[in-house]
């Protein structure tokens, strides 16, 4: 446990080696039929910028579409949570987005503590400096750990949570993984906690590719930069000109598919897994899904994983949606 000052707390809960789980991660993700790396590990220090060029992109609707629902409607969705206390942000970064949130909840009187969860120990540190002389009576209890892991030792809140999951990250677990993801949520949350979610929202395939396949190309200059990091991490030798950028909408699975296709049969060594991997001649690896969602399909998964939709918010346009969920009255 690390304390700054006396309205700060970190815990630090990383695991002691991260490069064995990335090894992990690799090695079983390059044999399996199609090929996938996790996108996890697309955010070094190069990829999160190259995200935040993304974010800007006029193709790229969703970060600005959940801006303008923070920026409008955050009195109502802290009004529709029941004025919790205590604001918990899985993937927090420096909590630019949640400043609205943090802004009502301050409002309404009812702001007591911010709980940041992200796995950057630096950045979770600035943030609640940062955060502390922004809003003077505000105690920060920040969490450093992967939460896809580590969910459990969120704090409990005692007197109303707002679990902030945002970014539409729910939609890059395959369905499996967000069941579990949502039901372990599900335990977590008491009678007067909600979970507010961020999904991105089924609309005309061609948008949605292009929001993945920028005219620019930084989304493939992303996309490819994950080849770099396992050159870095794991001594592997790929060449990125031999491989090209493929973003397409599946609509059966309701989802973007993004992918990695080989320009040429070749052989990528990894050194630090000693193994080596062979890609045919246009032969695709996955890096990434995206599912779509819409109300009665989130309300489905809601209900498969124990929990009742409470609240909708939608931009103007109706791209992106936040959605707040709780445990059904019949389960307090």
């Amino acid at each position: 446990m690390t304390t700054t000052e006396p309205q700060i707390e970190i815990e630090v809960r990383l695991d002691a080696d991260g490069g064995a789980r990335m090894r992990r991660d690799v090695r079983a993700g390059l044999a399996t039929d199609p090929k996938e790396l996790a996108p996890k590990y697309f955010y070094d220090e190069r990829g999160s910028q190259l995200f935040e060029r993304i974010t800007e992109l006029p193709e790229y609707y969703p970060t600005r579409a959940e801006r303008a629902i923070l920026d409008e409607r955050s009195p109502e969705i802290v009004a529709a949570a029941g004025a919790p206390r205590t604001l918990v942000e899985l993937g927090s970064g420096s909590a630019a987005k949640t400043r609205h949130l943090l802004d009502a909840m301050r409002d309404a009187g009812c702001l007591r503590t911010y709980v940041p969860v992200d796995i950057s120990e630096e950045i979770t540190h600035e943030t609640a400096e940062s955060l502390v002389r922004e809003y003077p009576d505000l105690a920060v209890r920040g969490l450093v750990c992967d939460f896809e892991h580590d969910l459990e030792r969120i704090p409990d809140g005692g007197d109303g949570r707002l679990v902030a999951f945002l970014g539409g990250t729910i939609g890059n677990l395959y369905p499996e993984a967000r069941h579990e993801f949502l039901c372990r949520i599900a335990g977590l949350l008491g009678p007067e906690d909600r979970l507010l979610l961020g999904t991105d929202l089924v609309k005309d395939p061609a948008r949605l590719e292009a929001a993945y396949d920028d005219s620019l190309g930084v989304t493939a200059e992303f996309n490819k930069n994950v080849l770099r990091v396992l050159n870095r991490e794991l001594g592997a030798d790929f060449d990125l000109d031999a491989f090209e950028h493929v973003a397409r909408y599946d609509a059966e699975e309701a989802r973007m598919d993004i992918r990695l296709r080989s320009l040429a049969d070749q052989t990528i060594s990894l050194e630090a897994l000693e193994i080596s991997i062979a890609f045919a001649a246009g032969e695709e690896m996955r890096t990434e899904i995206s599912s779509k969602f819409t109300r009665e399909r989130l309300e489905h998964v809601y209900a498969d994983a124990g929990l009742e939709m409470s609240g909708w918010f939608t931009d103007p346009a109706g791209d992106y949606a936040l959605s707040l969920a709780r445990a059904p009255r019949s389960a307090r």
